[in-house]
């Protein structure tokens, strides 16, 4: 037996009995006949290996869903889940760990294991988890209260540490569950329960923020946007180290059309600059609009007719040095106007604990499991040396 996040136990038999209503082969009886196991574990038939296909069922707990009616969440919520099943890994070898506010509730609707820790503390649970097991795939949901307030100093520690953690951070520029006041990244002047008078804080910008840690992948996506968010979050689970993934979440009850620049219909398609590695970075219905570099060094909104094609900025995820992900971060100031979205980096670099573990399994060699028991039960003080 195993115990879910949502606090069901679960078992292999149980498995098989909801994998019953999509077997082609006559239900769980058969599949177990057949020597199948659990979804995404490769299982030997009379006719060679055999697996089990996973499903967004797989990944869905029997919770009710609980956010406000249109909240971005729920979009978010059914775009991982559909997408978890790609992975090839069954859900009990993968762990969500959340923090507080609305993006806690996540991990709850994730049929696999998880933690609802508490406040901003989410990235450091997950360095407990991805270290001590680095055989599970481990998933940090966040929001922008969460993660950039109290969590600050865990998420730009797990970030340059490279842990191979992967954060989603739902950005909707407020305090949602605490009904509406501002948060890091609500804009200057923002009037709300708590700055009556408009903020005079200057928001983060995460993507730049997590740059600024030297994240080794960093990424940014749109809640309702389900092909985008998808690709998206098949490159971040496909890097090695930690992975940071913004994603525009509309709270449609206290800041709502926050994003419409790059999120509603007849905007999008004029705002939203897609990010390809490799390819000149265009955008517009037909890509009539483009970036390239200005006279004076900085990056420029150009018609592409008069910059033409070579005139383009190409975009560089794999660039050692994230100064050109930096310009495009900061290319908007806000999401209101021409904003760039997909990987601003992906670039490769040791991962946290794997040198660790190597020099301890060598420190265990030398000096043998067995002198280790005898220290470690010695009594209350040890004489080392």
């Amino acid at each position: 037996m195993t115990q879910r996040a949502n606090g069901k136990p679960s078992s292999n038999g149980d498995r098989l009995a909801r994998a019953d209503a999509r077997s082609p082969h006559g239900g769980a009886k058969a599949d177990a006949e057949l020597g199948f196991g659990q979804p995404g574990e490769k299982a030997v038939s009379e006719t060679g290996p055999v697996e089990l296909p996973l499903s967004k069922a797989d990944f869905s707990s029997d919770q009710e869903t609980r956010w406000c009616p249109g909240c971005g969440d729920y979009a978010i919520l059914a775009s991982v889940q559909g997408f978890m099943p790609e992975l090839g890994i069954p859900p009990e070898k993968i762990v969500f760990v959340a923090g507080i506010g609305c993006a806690g509730r996540f991990v709850y609707y994730m049929d696999t294991y998880g933690m609802h820790g508490i406040h901003g503390r989410a990235p450091a649970l997950a360095t407990g988890v991805a270290t001590a097991r680095p055989d599970l795939s481990v998933w940090v949901v966040s929001g922008d209260g969460d993660a950039l307030s109290i969590g600050g100093n865990h998420l730009i520690h797990a970030l340059r540490r490279n842990v191979p953690i992967k954060i989603l951070l739902f950005n909707n520029q407020i305090y949602g569950l605490t009904k509406g006041q501002y948060s890091p990244t609500s804009e200057e002047g923002k009037v709300t329960k708590s700055t009556p008078f408009g903020s005079q804080d200057h928001p983060f910008n995460p993507v730049s923020l997590a740059l600024g840690a030297e994240a080794t992948f960093v990424a940014r996506t749109v809640d309702t946007d389900k092909k985008h968010m998808a690709a998206t979050l098949r490159a971040a689970a496909t890097h090695t180290g930690a992975a940071f993934v913004e994603i525009y979440q509309n709270c449609n009850v206290f800041n709502d059309g926050a994003f419409d620049a790059v999120r509603a219909k007849g905007q999008k398609e004029l705002n939203q600059i897609r990010l390809e590695h490799g390819r000149p970075i265009r955008f517009g219905p037909d890509g009539e609009r483009g970036v390239t570099r200005g006279r004076d060094g900085r990056l420029e909104l150009v018609d592409t007719s008069e910059a033409g094609e070579d005139g383009l900025l190409v975009h560089d995820t794999e660039r050692q040095e994230p100064s050109l992900a930096f310009e495009l971060a900061h290319l908007a100031s806000r999401p209101t106007g021409p904003t760039p979205i997909g990987v601003f980096r992906a670039v490769d670099r040791p991962v946290y604990g794997t040198e660790l573990s190597a020099s301890l399994d060598e420190a265990r060699a030398k000096v043998g499991r067995e002198e280790l028991e005898k220290l470690l039960h010695s009594g209350d003080t040890w004489t080392v040396g």
